[in-house]
């Protein structure tokens, strides 16, 4: 006889299962969900149809969290709190995960594929209000924007790969000198001059580009500094911010102008604290 909440034992057990086959399936390996689906039934004595629905609870809670998702499993954003926990539970126990996925050497590659860039979210594409409001109240509560910026092989990942984007269009373009000239200032240079990437458009315009990488959806909230948003101002012809999104899969981005709060909503998050 099934009961309505799971306990924490039978979200470890699902959350265990649901990144092992998250594993393979980023990784190009075979798995087999039914298999799963049975040990799991051994496991929490639940049915083949509540393991299944709670693997689609289990996506929404991933995509709120700002990581990826096992394709086949539709998100369905209404869950329990307490699932979320169990993931953040497994995230801290197993800290080497979301580094793991960026290494260098995984990354490296001959010829960078190219970066599909399509338009930014829109309130056509919102999620209703009641299912925006839970994923927004999770992402807060996780600080998943935070977690993705102290990700520093994701940042750095992130960044390289649009070092080597910008190059290879400059280049297909016809620009092949251009393409010679930009420069990853971030890395070369330090942080601290408001964007990573010293490009340019085809007909030579400087593009100045901060780039903001996530695992998760085209939605995943994002921090951005005071510096970066001074500098977005200043340099508002040149400056893009370079949106980075389903990272660990198959990338894809879009670009956002300033001024950005005409694009997204801007929360400050933390003060700076001086003696008077």
């Amino acid at each position: 006889m099934e009961t309505s909440v799971w306990s924490d034992f039978e979200n470890d057990a699902v959350v265990a299962a649901y990144f092992s086959m998250l594993s393979d399936e980023l990784s190009g390996r075979h798995y087999n969900k039914a298999a799963q689906n049975r040990d799991l039934q051994d496991q929490v004595n639940r049915s083949r149809g509540s393991i299944e629905f709670k693997m689609c609870n289990l996506s929404a809670a991933m995509r709120c969290l700002g990581l990826p998702i096992i394709k086949g499993y539709a998100p369905r954003v209404i869950f329990q709190m307490a699932l979320a926990e169990a993931v953040a539970r497994w995230l801290a126990r197993h800290s080497e995960w979301e580094i793991a996925l960026h290494r260098r050497e995984q990354r490296q590659m001959a010829e960078p594929t190219p970066i599909f860039v399509g338009v930014a979210p829109t309130l056509r594409n919102t999620p209703p209000p009641d299912e925006l409001e839970e994923m927004q109240r999770i992402a807060r509560r996780f600080d998943v924007a935070g977690r993705d910026e102290r990700n520093r092989a994701l940042g750095y990942a992130g960044e390289e790969r649009v070092f080597h984007h910008e190059r290879a269009t400059l280049t297909s373009n016809g620009r092949a000198d251009l393409a010679r000239r930009v420069r990853w200032v971030s890395k070369e240079d330090g942080d601290g001059l408001g964007y990573d990437i010293a490009s340019f458009t085809p007909d030579g315009q400087d593009r100045l580009i901060e780039v903001k990488t996530t695992n998760g959806w085209e939605r995943t909230p994002f921090h951005i500094s005071r510096n970066e948003l001074d500098v977005a101002e200043e340099r508002r012809d040149h400056w893009h911010l370079f949106r980075l999104h389903d990272f660990a899969r198959d990338p894809k981005a879009f670009e956002l102008r300033p001024p950005l709060d005409a694009h997204v909503s801007l929360t400050a998050t933390s003060f700076r604290a001086s003696f008077l």
